[in-house]
Formats: structure tokens, sequence, C-alpha cells
């Protein structure tokens, strides 16, 4: 039997050519038999399928189609989060250049725990977490980031450094808004149990948080919250950062939806006061447009960072650190890394601020065509108006029953992929708007399927 082929080495492009066509044609017909934003059917229904195109995972001889087909059957059986339709969660359509780039990361598989890994990829990270830090907490300070998967273990991270900086005793306070990987995450840190405050209104309100930092005592990581997972709410930053100062209290921003408007002219200013944070969560596949992981947590102070410092000879030996190698090992708690800097750093680079911050501006200008056709709907209730781009509502007069309903109605049929919002003590259907390319028609599109799919 022929050695396959390798992704890299002279041989590497030459091998890989066919293998894209093969992946695209495949995609595009994944996609034609899908057709829609998600497959037919239901969760039986496309693991039947799934299981029928498959077969045996690990045969005794190799199928040379094998790439074709689990790529058409990926494609069929996907959410495509490029279908205008697919609005459920945040959950981006990547752009074709960050993809392309992620391709090259692929074929040459630096992993960041070593430099002599990865030399250029060390220095691009470098290069990268510096200038998003600076982005958010302005280029005359001295900042840093470190690349992370994403929200939760940007959230965790930031827990931790709390807790190594102010001690186990660490006690975690944040709004019930706030993302569920955060009391996840002071569970696994062993912190105290967090305080967690009512957030009547979506947002953290600075009274009730003043109240709680005047009975609590000990060191406290307060996590305030840009970009609600629900609607898409953004607590009052520069409140909160203040009573956080006058209380001695650390504070975290979770920004891993909002982050992105930094990108925008127009709506940057709804982050006004995320530089007072400590720590700041962000996740370019979210509002970033990047495949998936692409998670930041940004430091204002990097001594922070100091508690991650680990060594193991194999990687980070003194000598070798003494005669300038890079030490990369306290970049993260996780030893082998991609190079997920390499897609963002393309994307930035291609677009720039004016190209990011059109996007932005898209898609948070299609939110509010939504909530436009929404209120004149005279079958629909609109939640509130959009703060970024998500956009609740539900059926007028409809029950919570029948909104849950309607909503696994349109997923089991793959006609459109809504997400569900408890708020208000009251179900909402939720659609978060990430693709620059859908249009009113689109969103007009999708008001009639739910309305068709409606009960009356």
């Amino acid at each position: 039997m022929r050695t396959p082929p390798l992704a890299s080495g002279p041989e590497g492009p030459g091998a890989l050519r066919p293998l894209l066509d093969t992946v695209l044609d495949a995609l595009a017909s994944g996609a034609r038999s899908r057709g829609g934003p998600l497959p037919t059917g239901g969760p039986d229904a496309v693991a039947a399928r799934v299981r029928a195109a498959v077969g045996d995972v690990l045969p005794h001889t190799g199928d040379p189609d094998a790439l074709r087909t689990l790529v058409h059957t990926l494609a069929e059986g996907a959410a495509d989060p490029a279908d205008p339709l697919c609005a459920a969660h945040l959950h981006c359509p990547p752009l074709a250049v960050a993809t392309a780039a992620d391709l090259a990361a692929s074929a040459l598989n630096p992993s960041l725990d070593s430099w002599d890994q990865a030399p250029a990829a060390s220095e691009l990270e470098t290069l990268l977490t510096r200038a998003l830090a600076a982005e958010i907490y302005g280029r005359a300070k001295t900042s840093d980031a470190l690349v992370t998967t994403g929200g939760s273990e940007s959230n965790q991270l930031a827990l931790l450094l709390a807790r190594e900086a102010h001690g186990t005793h660490t006690q975690l306070v944040c709004g019930t808004n706030a993302h569920h990987s955060l009391p996840r995450a002071a569970w696994l840190l062993g912190l105290p149990d967090p305080v967690i405050l009512p957030t009547p209104t979506g947002t953290l309100d600075p009274t009730t948080l003043h109240d709680t930092l005047t009975h609590l005592h000990g060191p406290v990581v307060v996590t305030a919250t840009a970009g609600t997972t629900d609607a898409g709410l953004i607590d009052p930053l520069p409140d909160i950062a203040a009573l956080c100062t006058t209380h001695h209290a650390r504070l975290h921003i979770d920004a891993a939806y909002g982050g992105g408007l930094l990108f925008s002219d127009h709506h940057r200013t709804k982050l006004t006061g995320l530089d007072t944070a400590h720590t700041v969560a962000l996740d370019l596949h979210k509002i970033g447009w990047q495949p998936v992981a692409a998670g930041l947590l940004a430091v204002r102070d990097p001594h922070d960072l100091t508690a991650l410092a680990h060594r193991t000879d194999y990687l980070n030996a003194t000598d070798d650190t003494d005669a300038g190698l890079p030490d990369l090992l306290g970049r993260s708690t996780r030893t082998s890394r991609r190079p997920d800097i390499l897609k963002i750093t393309a994307t930035l680079k291609t677009l720039g601020r004016t190209g990011l911050g059109t996007l932005v501006d898209h898609i948070c200008a299609q939110a509010h065509t939504l909530a436009d056709l929404i209120t004149a709907h005279p079958a629909f209730e609109l939640h509130d108006r959009p703060t970024i781009s998500t956009v609740l509502f539900r059926p007028t007069a409809a029950t919570d029953l029948t909104v849950a309903a309607v909503r696994r109605t349109l997923l089991t049929n793959g006609r459109a992929v809504l997400g569900r919002a408890h708020l208000d003590g009251r179900l909402w259907l939720k659609a978060t708007l990430l693709n620059p390319h859908t249009r009113p028609d689109d969103l007009a599109a999708l008001l009639t399927l739910v309305e068709g799919h409606t009960p009356t």
C-alpha cells in the first residue's frame, strides 16, 4: 500500500489540490441535498441518514471515496449559518479568507506550546494579542491577551487569575443574565458559591450591586456582561466599574458577544467602560466571522499572567529561555494549541478596521429592520428594540407551549432555525443576526414562515 501523502512538505500542495476539489464539490452537493438551513426530519431521521451513508467508520479495508462521502453527509446534515433563515445562536458564517487561512494552519499544524514547534506562529500570536489588547485598553497602556477556545475558557481563566491574585476565598458576583460558564467556572476552581443577583430588566442593576457589595466581606470579582446570550443586552459598564472601584472589587467583563462592536465607529460607544475591567472576554467566532475557535481573554495588567507560569524541561527549559527562546507555556492552561491566530490576523489584515466595522454595522442594521417588520406586523409582538443583533419576538396571544412548538416544527421540517429565550416570565423566539448578506426580504420570509406554522 502506498504511504498516504502529507498535507505539508514538498508534496503537500499537490496532494491537497485534488482533495480540495473533492471537498468543495461535496460541500455543494450536500447543501443541495439539504435544501434549506437545516436537514429535515429531526434528530432520529438525521442520525439514520448519517449511519446509512457512513456505515463502518473503521473498516478493515479503506474506502478511497470516504472523504467525498463524509463531507457530503456532513453538509447534507448541517445547520448552515450562512443561510439567512439560520439565526438561532451566536453561530456565525465564517469568512472565506478566514477559512482559507485555517486550512493553512491545519496543513502546517504548528503547536503553540514551544517555540520550536511554531516559530513564526508564536511571533504572530504576540503581534495579534497585543493589537487586540490595545484595541480594548488603549495603545498607550501596557496590556496583553491570551488566545482561548471561546467565552467559557476565557471566563474560567478570568476567575482563575482573580483567585490567584486575591486568594481562594474570592467570591464571584454576577447577574442572572450572566453566561452559564461563570458559576460553573467558580465551581471548577473551588471558589465560594457565587452571589447571583436578579436582573428583572435584563441587565445588572447598579443599586442592587452596590447594596450587595456593601454587605460582602473578603475579595470579590464582579462580572458584567456586554452582550447577553438571551437578548444581546449590555450591562451599565461605567456605573459597574465605578462601584468596583469604590468597593475595591475586581471587575471582569464578558464581552464574548458584544466585543466585536469595537470595530464599528458607530457602535463602539456602547462598550464605554470596557477598558476599566481587569479582564475582558472576547469571541471573534461570534462578531468577527471566524471559524470556531477564536476566543481571547484580554488582561489589563500583564503581571496577572505570571500566575500561569509553568515549567517543564522539554518545552521551556531554563537554559533555553535564558538563551532567548520564547516561553509559550504560560500563555494558556492548555499544552498543544493550534494557531487560531492565523485566521484572525488574516481577517483583520485583509478587511481592516473599516471593513470589519461595515460588517458590524450591517448586522446591527438588520436587527433594527427585523424589529421594524415585527412591530408593523399584527401577528407578532416584539420584546424590545435590539441592542446589538438579537431580536426577541413571539406570535401575538400565543402561549409558551405554542411558541416552543412552532420553533420545533420549523427545526424538524428544516425550514428555519430560531432560538428561544425566557424573559419577563414568557418564552420568546430569538433571532440572532450574524450574516451580513441577509436581506430585508429574507427577514420578511422568516416572519412569514413563523406565521404560517402558528396555530390560529
